[in-house]
């Protein structure tokens, strides 16, 4: 089984994809997978931005992430 990943704004754009599957693993190893597969846009978008793990914020990139999981990619959004 595999983690859903969502992609929003800039990070949909870096992507090239609204979503995908991923293998699992901590946040970390999954951000560096995404970085590798999308290229050198997507490995300057991730810094940047906020993570959801099932729906609840983190900023721990040793947070463990299980197959049958979603991570929201959330890069920073203008406006107020």
């Amino acid at each position: 089984m595999s983690v859903h990943v969502r992609y929003f704004a800039a990070a949909a754009a870096a992507a090239g994809l609204d979503e995908e599957t991923v293998e699992p693993g901590t946040l970390a190893q999954i951000t560096d997978a995404i970085g590798e597969q999308h290229g050198a846009l997507m490995v300057k978008v991730l810094p940047a931005c906020s993570f959801l793990v099932d729906g609840t914020a983190t900023t721990d990139l040793a947070t463990s992430v299980q197959a049958g999981s979603t991570i929201d990619v959330l890069p920073p959004f203008a406006g107020g």
